[in-house]
């Protein structure tokens, strides 16, 4: 009999695991593949630190400070550099910087003149009524086609690999359409919520760019030595959840083939959307179809490294690419341009994008194929004469970014049903409660909560 059983090893079964840990409760964290970390890890080689999956986050609320303050003994928050205030826009073949307030986006050459005029009466229109309105839709209504697309398109891009027609921002990004619902625009509300006294932790969650020191496996890796080896069970194939009279029989078969059956008062599940029906079939159908519904984008990861870059210089954040521009990538984050270490001196790291929710076709597309169109689209958009990388990995993402479209509401509802019908048996994960860093430090927290 245990107490909780979390069921994976991403960071937000193991930040909730961290949670229980504080709070002496026992656990255990059951996880699929042979390794803790989920879509997270770090790797080092021939000179570069480099990420697989997620290669930042941003400080956007104070859970993520607390977790660095708890592991400060094994693990060292690291921020950003000046750079990361840079952040490109391509614009017929050639790199624009992003504005950064009201009057820069007025000199910006990336907006048209009459978008310019209705940035500055965005304060005085009134809000949207319905819901479930996209993006897209949003954005043209308060702003102009323009934002949309050299803005909010590749905004999206770069965070969702979506498509801002299908995205509801009710949803996908719920601090922007509250400054609507509760302020009257983006721009007010702004302005409004700058006047609002601070507290000491609000101060803290200043929306900096973080990774820990030596890449992001430093931070699962002192969470899984915080909570302990013993407590974490890895090569846990075919789980499934059956209630039985007020608690949960767990079962899995194990590395050796051996099916281990686990008693439980509460279960806690912390994988994507496409698996819950697999390790909870005693869910309905009519329930478990709205969750099963979420779509999942696809995405090419390449991890791109340069030994001597002969190329422009990357004093930015990266580069994103709207899908106007009718590019092959979907943008680049200049990681060596970030964080210190990542690449031999005088070398760069590039992470570059590619296929997401509009160019699915990339995704079927050979490594050959995919090498080519780097190529050719590297050395023309960083002005490249000779492409020989000393670093080249390709990372595909089959379940990479779940898309928080119109039907998240149904899923969202689904979710609280079966916790409703199952008490102890708690839904979290990339499913609800957003997809970023920040966001599954928080929910592990809220999932803890809910467990205590």
């Amino acid at each position: 009999m245990k107490d909780v059983l979390i069921i994976g090893a991403g960071i937000t079964g193991l930040a909730t695991a961290h949670h229980l840990k504080k709070s002496n409760i026992d656990f255990t964290v059951l996880e699929q593949s042979d390794k803790i970390g989920g879509v997270i890890n770090t790797v080092n080689e021939k000179g570069y630190i480099y990420e697989e999956g997620p290669n930042s986050g941003v400080i956007g609320n104070i859970e993520v400070i607390r977790l660095f303050e708890d592991l400060k003994d094994s693990c060292e928050l690291e921020l950003a550099n000046d750079n990361v205030k840079k952040r490109w826009i391509l614009k017929d073949r050639k790199w624009e910087q992003l504005p950064a307030g009201l009057m820069a986006a007025v000199k910006t050459p990336l907006f048209t003149l009459k978008d310019k005029f209705r940035i500055l009466g965005e304060p005085f229109r009134k809000p949207g009524t319905n819901p479930h309105e996209t993006l897209a839709d949003l954005v043209k209504r308060r702003l102009g086609q323009s934002f949309l697309e050299y803005a909010i398109d590749p905004f999206i891009l770069g965070v969702y690999a979506g498509d801002p027609s299908r995205l509801v921002p009710k949803y996908a990004l719920p601090k922007l359409y509250n400054l609507e619902q509760d302020y009257g625009s983006f721009v007010g509300g702004t302005i409004k919520k700058m006047r609002i006294k601070k507290t000491e932790d609000d101060k803290k969650v200043t929306r900096a760019v973080f990774s820990a020191k030596g890449g992001l496996s430093a931070l699962t890796n002192a969470i899984l030595n915080h909570i302990g080896k013993e407590n974490v069970v890895l090569n846990c194939n075919n789980i499934q959840v059956k209630p039985v009279d007020g608690h949960y029989i767990v079962t899995y078969t194990n590395k050796e083939g051996i099916v281990v059956e686990v008693a439980t008062r509460k279960v806690v599940s912390t994988i994507g959307a496409y698996n819950l029906s697999k390790i909870a079939p005693f869910v309905s159908e009519d329930i478990i179809k709205k969750i099963d519904a979420l779509h999942y984008t696809r995405v090419i990861e390449v991890v791109l490294g340069f030994d001597k870059w002969e190329g422009i210089e990357l004093d930015a954040f990266g580069g994103l690419i709207p899908f106007k521009e009718k590019r092959d990538i979907l943008g680049a984050l200049f990681m060596s341009s970030l964080f210190s270490g990542r690449a031999p001196k005088g070398g760069v790291l590039f992470s570059i994008f590619l296929a997401g929710v509009r160019r699915p076709e990339i995704y079927t597309m050979n490594d050959e194929q995919v090498k080519e169109i780097l190529k050719r689209e590297v050395s023309e958009l960083f002005h490249l004469k000779e492409y020989n990388p000393d670093l080249l990995k390709i990372i595909r993402h089959e379940w990479a970014i779940p898309q928080y479209e119109a039907d998240s509401g149904e899923r969202f509802t689904a979710v609280e049903e079966i916790e409703k019908q199952y008490p102890g048996f708690i839904v979290g994960g990339n499913l609800r409660n957003g997809i970023g860093m920040a966001d599954r430090i928080l929910q592990a927290k809220m999932l803890a909560d809910a467990v205590i």
